[in-house]
């Protein structure tokens, strides 16, 4: 296989609206990217947001209709109406959303397709809470990265609104989705766990690679400037609370990207809107769709388009 292309979606919640507008402009500019063929991009890999973008597109959806499923339905998801539950120890509520929505706005969209079904290998990234295992010695928690390679481990079985709740369910956000909850708190940014199962020795001749024959294009869903201003910040629980989820997703961002340039060099090309000093978009905040997707239309795309001629995509 001489190129073993990878495009992978970083989580960001509504922000995928702006990861949408970015992958038109780049398909406008350079059809190639995603012609419609089955196969053009080896495998999709996503997280959370990314990873309902990556299961649209290996299912033939647009960027176009990617956009419109965040413009159209992105109030219904993060809908704050419904009557929390509260949790009597402590007073603390619940998740912020109720999931039920989002699970019915995704079976509208992809009904009972499982992942042997998409026209591409996918690799999205969950986190399961409890393997559920009888054994004492062997019942924990661990990442879950479900995908559709042919192969003893392959989750080609599994129905794709399954696949896409598991990887979405942002904890304080939305419930837990069984036992998985967003795969966010392992691998925001799924590019390296992508080229993992592209490299794994167990699969099939036809899905097999090697590094040097990997292309990977890598999406995210903007970045903020953010930073703790100080030194020496002698904290506990109290203080740590509130930034440390934002600190461990961003370095898990640039550590996957650290990594993924010093494997590939000139095989890889990250895009990734810096937004402007002191403003803020949060995951769950509709009212800024038309600010991302304004952000999206305004970034520049010289650098990425001029990679996707050079690389060989």
């Amino acid at each position: 296989m001489p190129n073993f292309r990878i495009l992978s979606c970083d989580g960001g919640g509504i922000r995928g609206v702006l990861t949408a507008v970015l992958l038109n402009r780049l398909a406008t500019a350079y059809p190639a990217l995603l012609q419609d063929r089955p196969g053009t991009i080896t495998m999709f890999a996503g997280t959370s947001t990314g990873g309902i973008i990556a299961l649209g597109l290996a299912a033939g959806l647009t960027p176009v209709q990617m956009r419109d499923l965040y413009v159209t339905n992105g109030k219904l998801i993060f809908d704050s109406s419904w009557a929390h539950d509260v949790v009597e120890i402590g007073g603390l509520s619940g998740s912020k959303y109720d999931n039920v929505n989002l699970k019915q706005i995704l079976q509208e969209t992809f009904g009972a397709q499982k992942l042997k079904d998409l026209h591409s290998h996918v690799l999205i990234a969950s986190f399961s809470l409890d393997n559920q295992d009888a054994d004492p010695s062997s019942r924990t928690w661990n990442p879950k990265f479900f995908h559709n390679f042919i192969g003893a481990d392959s989750d080609g079985e599994s129905l794709v609104v399954d696949v896409a709740m598991s990887t979405s369910a942002a904890p304080t956000y939305f419930p837990s989705y069984g036992v998985f909850i967003d795969g966010g708190v392992i691998a925001n940014n799924p590019s390296m766990a992508a080229i993992a199962q592209a490299l794994d020795g167990r699969n099939q001749p036809t899905e097999r690679t090697t590094l040097g024959g990997i292309k990977l294009l890598s999406v995210g869903t903007g970045a903020s400037l953010q930073y703790i201003d100080g030194q020496n910040h002698d904290w506990g629980d109290a203080q740590w609370i509130k930034p440390i989820l934002n600190v461990m997703m961003d370095g898990g961002v640039g550590v996957a990207d650290f990594e993924c340039r010093q494997l590939l060099g000139d095989s890889y090309c990250r895009v990734e809107p810096i937004f402007p000093a002191g403003k803020s978009f949060p995951m769950d905040d509709v009212s800024k769709i038309v600010d991302l997707m304004d952000l999206a239309n305004a970034f520049d795309l010289t650098s990425t388009v001029a990679w996707l001629n050079a690389s060989g995509w």
